[in-house]
């Protein structure tokens, strides 16, 4: 009898950070299921909710229900403690060697995935990351103002960090997980800045990087978390990163 010689199929890990979004997840996690279902690869789906007083937890158990709790991991935190330690802390349960970052909000279209796996096994890239900025990418949803911010605060970066990839603050990604693990050590942001800082550090280490075109699509339920506070934020972790990377 011969042995089957074939590789040993890809396990991928999806990480999840919630808060407050129960509108959002279920139908988020049926798009997914869908789609990783009809590519016909292993997965899981790890859910890191910070305590959302909406009864998004509520949801997501019922989600287990019908997927079930070994597809579905809900890994919840006492308090709303931030993006950077949420996938610090979905990390540590993912069994996956591929670890996808997204957002819960359905900015993040689940039909993209096959294209950052494409590109990961043609390229053989440390990480895959979506870009808003490449031909096929790009923004909806979002008035005149914010775009001019989010392209100038992109732009900002670039001139001072230049992390050779066109889109620094984007949150979709595919990563190894060697190289995520090795990278969430070293980081020190936790908020919004934790996206910006894994790809510079990721550039600094010589990891290789590939681009996968996306359109971002602004939430439809519930509000944006990103505020006055985080644009701070964001400047105060751009000028850390430029005097210390």
């Amino acid at each position: 009898m011969e042995k089957d010689s074939s590789p040993p199929r890809r396990l991928y890990s999806i990480l999840i950070p919630t808060y407050n979004e129960r509108l959002n997840i279920a139908l988020l996690c049926y798009l997914l299921f869908k789609t990783l279902n009809d590519l016909d690869v292993d997965f899981e789906v790890i859910i890191v909710d910070d305590a959302s007083p909406d009864g998004t937890q509520d949801v997501i158990k019922q989600l287990q229900q019908i997927y079930g709790d070994h597809k579905i991991l809900l890994r919840p935190r006492a308090a709303k403690l931030g993006l950077g330690t949420a996938y610090v802390h979905g990390l540590q349960h993912a069994a996956g060697d591929y670890i996808f970052i997204m957002d819960a909000d359905l900015s993040h279209h689940p039909k993209y995935i096959p294209s950052f796996i494409r590109k990961q096994l043609d390229t053989n890239a440390d990480i895959v990351t979506g870009t808003r900025y490449l031909k096929g990418g790009g923004v909806h949803g979002w008035d005149l103002r914010r775009k001019l911010t989010s392209r100038g605060a992109n732009v900002l970066a670039h001139t001072l960090l230049w992390p050779h990839v066109s889109d620094l603050t984007g949150s979709f990604r595919l990563y190894r997980k060697p190289v995520l693990e090795e990278l969430v050590k070293s980081c020190v942001s936790k908020g919004y800045v934790f996206q910006m800082e894994m790809i510079v550090r990721a550039t600094r280490k010589g990891y290789y990087i590939a681009e996968v075109p996306i359109s971002f699509v602004d939430r439809v339920y519930g509000t944006s978390k990103l505020g006055g506070a985080e644009i701070v934020q964001y400047l105060k972790g751009l000028f850390l990163l430029f005097f210390t990377t």
